[in-house]
């Protein structure tokens, strides 16, 4: 989120017309395109590579890597640490229906004539069509580059109706808990019980541990009450640490 001098510091920035922003990207052929941004919703960036690639840099704990997505099933290419957060946060979350890093760079002219670009970090669809462009900001807060160009994020997202926000560090309670079930996410851990079955077990709440006990072998059972809760067909208080006597249930048919 922004700190309040970053905000002061994108306020003092003059906005730039939408009309005069173009994207380019990456299409599904690997071919460099650009065209006018307020055309960018016919594009489906959420297919696309990153349209620059992440350098390793010296010192950093996290490198570039993959992230087998649940969400649309395949490898998103994440540049660095923070990146690898929220994407997975955001691939847990259910109104995300797929999403990509990197997939679109924003060309305008700045100042004096001088190209500006400028890369949202990750780029999310939503299940209402729309999409929300991220930009991550690590520990340290937000960058007065970054600060300087969120109101024209903003601007340009709002034009084609989308959003932009900028993604601090998560709650460390919830980022654990997600982090945990996110490796449980493939659905190979729910085969050898299946979700019927794990759902029948929490139609009211209850612990954990007590229903991994009726639904059978606990190496077969846990591991499908995780990607349950992963999947949103056990809902649980992810705001708490998660331990065996945490509270779920079945979520209620139409929030799965």
């Amino acid at each position: 989120m922004d700190t309040p001098d970053a905000g002061e510091v994108a306020r003092q920035r003059p906005l730039v017309d939408p009309s005069l922003i173009d994207a380019r990207f990456l299409d599904v052929r690997g071919v460099l395109r650009q065209v006018p941004w307020l055309r960018v919703a016919e594009c489906e960036l959420e297919r696309c590579v990153p349209v620059r690639s992440f350098p390793v840099r010296p010192g950093r704990r996290i490198a570039p890597g993959w992230w087998w997505s649940a969400t649309d099933e395949r490898l998103v290419h994440y540049g660095f640490g923070a990146m690898r957060t929220q994407v997975m946060l955001l691939d847990f979350d259910r109104s995300v229906t797929a999403l990509a890093c990197s997939p679109v760079e924003l060309v305008w002219q700045g100042r004096g004539g001088r190209q500006v670009g400028h890369v949202p970090h990750l780029l999310a669809r939503l299940s209402d069509g729309r999409a929300v462009l991220v930009d991550c900001a690590g520990r340290g807060g937000v960058s007065r580059r970054l600060a300087g160009r969120a109101r024209v994020m903003e601007a340009a997202s709002a034009a084609v109706g989308w959003h932009y926000r900028i993604a601090g560090p998560p709650e460390p309670v919830l980022a654990a808990n997600v982090r945990w079930l996110a490796g449980f996410r493939h659905p190979r851990h729910a085969a050898g019980v299946g979700s019927d079955a794990v759902a029948a077990c929490f139609e009211r709440p209850r612990p954990l541990v007590e229903a991994v006990r009726e639904v059978g072998d606990p190496l077969a059972a846990w591991p499908a009450v995780f990607n349950a809760l992963w999947s949103g067909v056990l809902q649980a208080d992810l705001g708490r640490p998660l331990h065996e006597r945490a509270v779920a249930q079945a979520a209620r048919a139409g929030e799965w």
